[in-house]
């Protein structure tokens, strides 16, 4: 029996220009090299605009161009109100505004709330005393009387979340590198600082902020230790994290009047949008639902969906988890998880026929569809050597895990060229062989390629209003198959797709025979057909079905 999910998509007070857009992320350094060291910048950002503005989306999230020492490649913040003297400059950063707005892209950047690198000013000041003015404006704690940490909260990326600082005797807090202490966002003058610098980032003409962590923003006050969680593997996990309840150390309630503040900011702002990011923790869906109201986000993704099998189950239980689908994104791959196109990719699969099944559902879905750099290109997830590695949650894991890198590696434009065209400097990530092939360049002179596959369905889900921003309904799971309905008005449309690698039949129920809508599909892919007596669809292994359904007279 089929799986079938109620919802519905209404109007509301908590509606952006998010609900229906298509974004694109740019993480900058590894986009493109204008200055020639190997690593990404501005001016290589402005120079890959209109390539992005091509795809027809509708805006752009670049991840951080700030001032950092890089021990997490941007998120480990030294300044939040520069960019990083080898990136450009704010002149380079505002003529990057006045470009991608000429092409019609609104710009969210990175706003990292709850951290900061330990090189930022902020943190230099607190560590050196407990009653400097910053002395409180990150989380630090009394060691236990035998002298170790507080308590047993770990570190996403290894070991302990705790570091002792011996000019205050005392242990602060870091929920990933030991080099980002935690910011404590209740303290008025801290949450102050952030605030100006949306403000700053906005009197320049950013449209909005991609949230980082927002997971990690509050924790219990008391500082209790986590409960140990129920591991019935063979052996112990790869990461120790995973061997705790994450309770007390994130996800606390307090998050809502810390994302308050930060929407009462933006609201000053005219068109102005706050995008988080949520964990994989349990019950993301649910804290999609909680933290995207009007007092807080306009919308969250959350890596959960990333970390699960490809499935049509995974996906009808993210649309119905929210409750509100317009506040769900859908960042199918990005700089923190393995491409799409290597994690999902069934066993002896077709990878074209993938690609043009990826695309077709980020079409179709409702609430906003992020697509990340290469994604277009359906580039694979890059294999690197031990040695040839920068992220240190890798790293720390090698080699069961290999850490983000194989999704940071620099986007190739010309294929002929030294390193696709990103620099011609010794990149800062090596440009894998099989990504040259899938170089912008070759995919602009190949009809039906990936590239071209993504431009006809971002066309589909701007032109169909029911596509964009109509309401989901019907949301339904049958083993391989999901299929949901987007409705505008009277345009009522039928989206089926088969997840699996083999053949499947979707029986239509009583919706009478649809009307099948032209589709991009892989080359020689066959599209799905109607059984002869009209009631049930065949579909090909990887196939998506679009169709207008009549409505009742």
């Amino acid at each position: 029996m089929p799986h079938t999910l109620p919802l519905s998509q209404s109007s509301g007070p908590n509606l952006s220009w998010l609900n229906g857009a298509a974004l694109y992320q740019i993480y900058p350094l590894s986009f493109r090299d204008h200055g020639g060291d190997g690593w990404g910048d501005l001016d290589g950002v402005i120079e890959g605009l209109d390539h992005v503005a091509s795809l027809g989306v509708d805006g752009v999230w670049i991840s951080p161009f700030y001032p950092s020492p890089r021990t997490d490649f941007g998120y480990d913040v030294a300044d939040h109100r520069a960019v990083d003297p080898r990136m450009g400059n704010l002149a380079v950063f505002d003529r990057l505004i006045e470009r991608a707005h000429g092409l019609g892209l609104k710009v969210l950047v990175d706003l990292v709330c709850g951290h900061t690198s330990n090189a930022h000013p902020w943190f230099v000041e607190s560590r050196r005393s407990r009653d400097n003015d910053k002395s409180d404006w990150y989380v630090w704690a009394d060691a236990k009387p035998d002298g170790t940490a507080p308590n047993n909260w770990l570190s996403v990326f290894g070991g302990a979340a705790w570091s002792w600082e011996p000019r205050r005797r005392q242990y602060y807090l870091h929920h990933f590198l030991s080099s980002q202490p935690a910011l404590n966002l209740h303290h008025p003058a801290a949450m102050d600082a952030l605030c100006e610098t949306a403000e700053f980032w906005m009197e320049r003409g950013v449209d909005g902020f991609r949230i980082d962590a927002v997971d990690f923003f509050a924790h219990d006050p008391q500082l209790r230790s986590n409960p140990a969680a129920v591991w019935r593997g063979s052996e112990p996990p790869l990461k120790p994290f995973a061997l705790q309840q994450h309770i007390y150390d994130m996800m606390h309630p307090a998050i809502g009047s810390i994302l308050s503040r930060l929407r009462e900011t933006v609201e000053r702002y005219p068109g102005r949008v706050l995008l988080g990011e949520l964990s994989s923790q349990p019950g993301a869906g649910q804290r999609i639902a909680a933290y995207c109201t009007p007092q807080g986000l306009h919308a969250a993704y959350t890596l959960s969906l990333a970390k699960q099998p490809f499935s049509a189950k995974g996906f009808a239980q993210a649309l119905s988890a929210a409750g509100r689908p317009e506040s769900i994104c859908w960042s199918l791959s990005n700089h923190d998880v393995e491409r799409a196109a290597s994690r999902w990719l069934p066993a002896g699969a077709d990878p074209h026929a993938f690609n043009a099944l990826l695309a077709m559902l980020a079409a179709s879905l409702p609430g906003t569809v992020c697509l990340y750099q290469g994604e277009e290109l359906a580039l694979p997830n890059a294999v690197l050597e031990q040695h040839q590695l920068r992220d240190p949650f890798g790293i720390t894991y090698w080699p069961d895990f290999q850490g983000r890198d194989g999704s940071r590696t620099p986007m190739p434009w010309r294929a002929a060229e030294p390193h696709a065209g990103f620099t011609v400097a010794d990149p800062w990530l090596p440009v894998p062989d099989a990504h040259r092939d899938l170089a912008v360049d070759r995919q602009e002179r190949t009809a039906g390629s990936p590239l071209a596959v993504w431009r006809d369905a971002l066309s589909l889900r701007r032109d169909l209003e029911a596509l964009r921003s109509g309401s989901v309904t019907a949301v339904e799971e049958h083993g391989d198959l999901l299929s949901f309905e987007r409705t505008a008005g009277d345009d009522r449309l039928l989206a089926v797709f088969n997840m699996a690698d083999r053949p499947a039949e979707f029986a239509l129920r009583g919706r009478g025979e649809p009307e099948a809508l032209p589709i991009p599909r892989a080359p020689g892919a066959l599209p799905p057909e109607l059984t002869a007596d009209g009631r049930t669809l065949v579909m090909p292994p990887l196939s998506v079905f679009l169709g207008r359904l009549r409505t009742a007279a």
